[in-house]
C-alpha cells in the first residue's frame, strides 16, 4: 500500500521529522555562499517583523497590556512567515540541523560551519534594515514615539541577568522551532502560515529572547540613543542618561551571548533532538 501523503494531506509527525532532517542536511551540505545570501534575507525578514511589532506598540499604552503584546506577537510572525515561505536560512531555525548530525549525515565541521555563516549573515541582514529604518527617519514618526518604543524595548533587553537571558533564549527558540516544525506539516501557504503564527505570537507577547531579532532592535536602539540630539529627548520626554546601559558590550555580552546559547538549547535540543529521538531513533528501533 502506498503510504505517501496526498498532495494536500498533512504530514504525520514521523514524516515531519524526516522532512526536517532532510532540510537540515541540505542546509549543512549546501554552498556556503548560498547559505550566506539566504542568511542575509532571513536577518532582514526578522528585522522587518520587529519593525511591524514596534509600529503596533506605538500608542498601545491605552490598551490592556496583554492585548497589546499579543497584537505585537501576531504581527511579528510576518517575519518568520517570510523566512519559511522563501526558504531563507535563519540561525535559530538552523539549530535544528542537529538532527542531521545525530543521524551521522553531516559532520560537526559542516554543522558549525553552516551555523557560523548563517549567524553572521543574519546579523548583516538585520543591520541593513537598521540602516534603512534609521536613515529613512522611521524612528522619528509620531513625534519620535516610534523610536521611544525601540529605546525602551532595547533597554529592557540588556537588564536581564545572564541566567535570565539564557532561559528566555531557551523559551524563545523552543517556540520558534516548534513553529518551524509545525510548518513542515503543511502542504499549502495557508497551512504553513497558520501553523507558525500562534507559537511566534506566544514567544513575542511573553517577552522571550530571539538572538536574530535582537541583532536589529539593539543596534537600532543604540544608534538612536547616540545620535538623536537634545531636541529629540526634549520632545519625547525621555532622559538620555536613563539609557546609558545601551552599549555594544552590554548588547554582545549581556544579551546576545546568553540568548544565542539559549536559542541553541531550546531549538536544537528541546525540539530537534527530542523529536529526532522519538521518531527517528526510537522509531527505527521499533520498525526493526
Amino acid at each position: 500500500m502506498d503510504k505517501r501523503p496526498g498532495p494536500f494531506a498533512m504530514l504525520t509527525p514521523a514524516q515531519m521529522t524526516e522532512a526536517a532532517e532532510d532540510a537540515a542536511f541540505a542546509k549543512a551540505t549546501g554552498k556556503p555562499l548560498k547559505s550566506f545570501l539566504l542568511g542575509i534575507t532571513a536577518g532582514g525578514y526578522i528585522a522587518l517583523g520587529f519593525v511591524f511589532y514596534v509600529t503596533s506598540q506605538v500608542g498601545a499604552e491605552s490598551m490592556p497590556w496583554g492585548v497589546a503584546k499579543v497584537l505585537g506577537g501576531v504581527v511579528f510572525s510576518t517575519g518568520l512567515a517570510l523566512v519559511v515561505l522563501t526558504g531563507a536560512e535563519l540561525f535559530t531555525g538552523s539549530t535544528l540541523n542537529l538532527t542531521a548530525r545525530a543521524s551521522g549525515r553531516i559532520t560537526w565541521g559542516q554543522l558549525f560551519g553552516n551555523w557560523t555563516v548563517v549567524y553572521f549573515a543574519n546579523f548583516l541582514g538585520a543591520l541593513v534594515i537598521v540602516a534603512l529604518i534609521y536613515f529613512g527617519g522611521t524612528w522619528r514618526q509620531v513625534d519620535g514615539g516610534w523610536g521611544v518604543v525601540v529605546l525602551e524595548t532595547s533597554l529592557a533587553k540588556v537588564q536581564y541577568s545572564f541566567l535570565e537571558a539564557f532561559m528566555l533564549g531557551i523559551l524563545c527558540n523552543l517556540m520558534v522551532c516548534l513553529a518551524i516544525w509545525a510548518a513542515y506539516s503543511g502542504r499549502t501557504t495557508t497551512d504553513k502560515i497558520l501553523a507558525l503564527t500562534l507559537p511566534i505570537a506566544l514567544f513575542v507577547a511573553t517577552g522571550f529572547e530571539h538572538s536574530v531579532a535582537n541583532m536589529f532592535m539593539l543596534p537600532l536602539g543604540m544608534l538612536i540613543k547616540d545620535t538623536a540630539g537634545a531636541e529629540y529627548w526634549t520632545g519625547t520626554g525621555l532622559v538620555e542618561s536613563d539609557f546609558a546601559a545601551l552599549t555594544w558590550p552590554s548588547f554582545l555580552v549581556d544579551n546576545l551571548l546568553p540568548v544565542t546559547l539559549g536559542n541553541i538549547v531550546g531549538g536544537g535540543l528541546m525540539v530537534g533532538i527530542m523529536y529526532w529521538t522519538i521518531f527517528r531513533f526510537l522509531g527505527t528501533q521499533q520498525d526493526s
